[in-house]
């Protein structure tokens, strides 16, 4: 698949993925704005009840105190009106005739009227009942007017004075708790509240019992008398600290929908992210093979050259000429067998672990042998190859074939990327740390940039790329090297400067360890 099909295919899905995580937070957002326009307008229906029943408790009490007085001044006058005292004594005397005790009882009676209410005529004959009806429905029309007209200036009193008495003595503050609770709870909102009251010169006259400022930033506000004149309003103030809670719970649902779709988006991010790596691997093991086949053409074309010219009779004469094909083809031979067996350690890295044969090794003392084979090839170049080991204690427990391997790959790679105007310098130390021996090698050659330094422990990795021939190699040395080195409980870093040099920097435990 071509890489700009899988960007298209990435981009589409990428742009559905974020477009459906977009829709379904703006429809969160719409459900807690209609959640809270919802809460809204219940607290207001529940304070503008709590309200009213505020204004029906005051008329009931006005209208109670009115009947009052007035059952009070009819009693009164009542008693002041014409009547008739009765009086009785009453003498309790001893059986000897001796008076012992007197009692008075006095009765006091209502005269009755001398007029009756309605009077039937004999004068007017039988329509009289009728006429009289009427008269008694227009008493009684009359004093419904008069009546009402007392219930009119009462309420206007009412009304007048009410607003100019302190809220304390017009409201009753636990009736009004009782009040707000049960207008909460007709609307469906049961959640705990806080509330205070404060009168028309803006000072706070009350407070619930268990008042809290929690949440009071998103507080409702209604006039207890909406009747008042504006400047006399007493209002009282509500707070929820429950609310937040409350309204995200109503859309709680839909979070489980938003973090499967989120999964889902870091999933297909993932996929695309091993698509383009596999993509990339896949490329570097093409370049592997273009470079394999091209480091087994040469030692064989070599190899064929060499025996074609065995094949002349003149080479036969000269046993010098002779010697050098003969040479030549054992290099070449050598050559091709090497090549073949760095192609055959690519099975390692299918396993966890490699196959080791773990001896006692003295660390200086292999990094030694390994020098003075190596120092002929660092001659070849004009190089130079120095070691300072200094390492006390270089015993450690490790496989000698890929330790040596290990320090070989290193210095070839020193060798491979060498600066062509620089003669080959190589440094290579041991030292000791805390239940380690160190070694480093170091040289001046090109450097390794900053961003491919991550990298150059990778599988089939190179820094040059693959169809490039100006260096050998198929990507696998410095893998090989680092797993070794972890096979053997070891770490492996590097450091490097462009146009400076390179330093690999490896640590072991000590045997002891």
């Amino acid at each position: 698949m071509k890489k700009s099909t899988i960007w298209i295919l990435g981009v589409v899905m990428g742009l559905s993925f974020i477009s459906l995580l977009y829709l379904q937070i703006s429809y969160i957002e719409e459900m807690v704005k209609m959640r809270n326009e919802q809460f809204d307008e219940s607290v207001k229906r529940a304070l503008m009840a709590a309200s009213k029943d505020v204004e029906s408790a005051e008329v009931d009490r006005w209208l109670r105190e009115d009947i009052s007085e007035a059952e009070k001044k009819a009693w009164e006058q009542s008693s002041q009106g014409k009547g008739v005292v009765q009086t009785q004594r009453f003498t309790v005397t001893s059986p000897d005739g001796t008076r012992y005790s007197a009692i008075e009882l006095k009765t006091f009676t209502n005269e009755a009227s001398e007029l009756p209410r309605a009077m039937i005529s004999r004068k007017h004959g039988t329509k009289t009942i009728p006429q009289t009806s009427r008269s008694l429905a227009d008493a009684i029309k009359n004093r419904y007017l008069y009546q009402r007209a007392l219930l009119d200036e009462v309420a206007w009193q009412m009304i007048y004075r009410a607003s100019s008495r302190p809220i304390e003595e017009r409201v009753n503050f636990k009736n009004l708790d009782q009040y707000l609770k049960s207008g909460l709870i007709d609307n469906g909102i049961e959640l705990n509240y806080h509330f205070k009251v404060i009168d028309r010169d803006g000072r706070e006259v009350y407070r619930c019992s268990d008042y809290s400022d929690e949440g009071s930033e998103s507080s409702y506000s209604q006039p207890l008398f909406l009747n008042d004149p504006p400047a006399r309003m007493s209002i009282v103030k509500i707070h929820f600290p429950g609310k937040r809670d409350y309204i995200f719970d109503s859309v709680s649902f839909m979070i489980p929908s938003m973090i499967f779709t989120f999964v889902l988006l870091i999933t297909f991010i993932f996929t695309i992210y091993i698509v383009f790596r596999q993509k990339k691997l896949t490329e570097m093991k093409n370049d592997f093979i273009n470079n394999m086949t091209h480091e087994f053409k040469t030692p064989i074309s070599t190899i064929s050259l060499a025996a074609q010219m065995l094949k002349d009779p003149a080479v036969g004469k000269s046993p010098a000429m002779f010697q050098h094909i003969s040479g030549v083809i054992n290099d070449e031979t050598k050559r091709l067998r090497f090549q073949v067996e760095k192609v055959l350690q690519m099975s390692m890295f299918d396993r966890q672990k490699a196959t080791l044969k773990m001896k006692e090794l003295d660390t200086n003392e292999l990094i030694t042998g390994v020098i003075n084979t190596f120092a002929l090839k660092v001659e070849r170049y004009n190089g130079k190859i120095e070691s300072d080991l200094k390492a006390t204690d270089p015993i450690i427990f490790a496989d000698e074939m890929h330790i040596t391997n290990v320090i070989f790959n290193l210095m070839d790679n020193a060798v491979k990327y060498k600066r062509p105007d620089v003669d080959l310098q190589l440094m290579v130390k041991t030292w000791n740390e805390p239940g380690k021996v160190m070694i480093s090698v170091q040289d001046n050659g090109i450097g390794i940039k900053k961003e491919n330094l991550k990298k150059i422990f990778d599988k089939f990795y190179r820094v040059h790329t693959g169809n490039l021939h100006d260096v050998k190699g198929f990507g696998l040395g410095l893998a090989y090297v680092r797993k070794i080195i972890q096979d053997h409980k070891g770490t492996i870093r590097a450091e490097s400067e462009l146009n400076v040099g390179t330093k690999f920097i490896i640590a072991l435990p000590l045997l002891k360890n």
